[in-house]
């Protein structure tokens, strides 16, 4: 598995698995800074080696080496809900011999202030893990603050989840273990999945599976919000965060605690691997420090890589290699030691 910036950039050996071709919108042979997701622009620079405002394929291969992918087949714009809505739809990686193999499943739910993003922002990171050929994987859409508030974007996550498992034989998931992985606002809403899976009142009434649990094995939550009492800007001004959360009124306080991952945490609580930059100017990090200490007091396993120097948004090898043994340890049962050594970025 590339880092999760660089595999944004690094193309395959493939055009249907191109990440380059994916991000490559206007179709003119390279990549702008406006081409790549906001959440992940922070070192475009550092691949962008002409100084020229774009990264060409020629830039972004020799920042990494492509892998050549597993067979796998795209499934584009499922409809996990049954209301013909866009916001409500998934893509899929599924592996040539779903039929007979059965694998763990892997989540990407994307990010841009609940306000902005699609499931295709994910579509390299799932091609990049889905090269190991041990895992199917998915990356989602759901609804946004514009279209409806809080509770609306949990509500569809986990219909998202009841979806895939009630779908477990079709696509060849291994049921009892899914993982997922979200930045910035899908990093909170990860999150939630990991803290809530218990909890009837978030559950909402979306799609045709309300019998399966909504409940993931592992979190991986890359810089998101944890606790909106403690991180929620001026009450009394619009922002990203009071628009998620219905607004300014007498129930923002309310609403705030309730969509907080913190709220929720008890021993139930999947393993966390959450990694924040110390300088993110946009979600501090000691919102890190909160839902990781929060998950270690319940007696839950987590781990907080601290990215020393990095702001919203980093890519890092080392970081890498954690993930992949953390997903390896929670979903494969393919257990080893993960650091928990701050990772510097320069």
């Amino acid at each position: 598995m590339r880092p999760l910036f660089l595999i944004l950039l690094v193309g395959s050996a493939s055009a249907q698995t191109d990440p380059f071709a994916t991000l490559d919108t206007n179709r003119d042979g390279k990549v702008s800074a406006e081409e790549v997701p906001e959440a992940l622009r922070g070192h475009f620079k550092s691949l962008d080696a002409d100084s020229d405002g774009f990264v060409s394929r020629d830039e972004a291969s020799r920042r990494g080496a492509p892998t050549t992918p597993a067979e796998s087949e795209q499934i584009r714009d499922v409809d996990y809900v049954g209301n013909n809505n866009p916001r409500q739809t998934l893509d899929l990686l599924v592996p040539k011999d779903h039929a007979t193999k059965k694998r763990p499943l892997v989540v990407f739910i994307h990010g841009g202030a609940w306000n902005s993003g699609k499931k295709e922002d994910g579509l390299p990171v799932i091609r990049a893990i889905s090269t190991s050929g041990h895992y199917v994987t998915a990356t989602l859409n759901y609804r946004l603050s514009q279209e409806a508030a809080w509770p609306a974007q949990i509500h569809d996550c986990k219909a998202a989840i009841r979806f895939l498992r009630g779908k477990a034989d079709d696509y060849g998931i291994d049921a009892g273990n899914i993982g997922v992985i979200g930045i910035s606002a899908g990093g909170h809403l990860v999150s939630m999945l990991g803290t809530c899976g218990t909890a009837k009142m978030l559950e909402g009434d979306q799609g045709p599976f309300p019998k399966e649990s909504s409940q993931v094995q592992c979190v991986i939550n890359f810089f998101g919000p944890t606790n909106f009492l403690s991180f929620s800007g001026d009450p009394n001004r619009p922002n990203a965060i009071t628009a998620l959360l219905g607004g300014p009124g007498p129930r923002l306080k309310e609403n705030a605690k309730e969509a907080s991952p913190v709220t929720w945490v008890t021993s139930s609580s999947a393993p966390f691997l959450t990694a924040h930059g110390t300088n993110d100017n946009l979600v501090p990090y000691t919102q890190a420090e909160e839902i990781h200490n929060a998950l270690v007091r319940a007696g839950v396993e987590s781990h907080l890589i601290k990215m020393q120097g990095a702001g919203h948004g980093f890519m890092s090898e080392d970081l890498n290699q954690r993930i992949r043994q953390f997903l390896d340890n929670h979903l494969r049962q393919q257990h080893g030691a993960i650091s928990g050594e701050p990772i510097m970025i320069r």
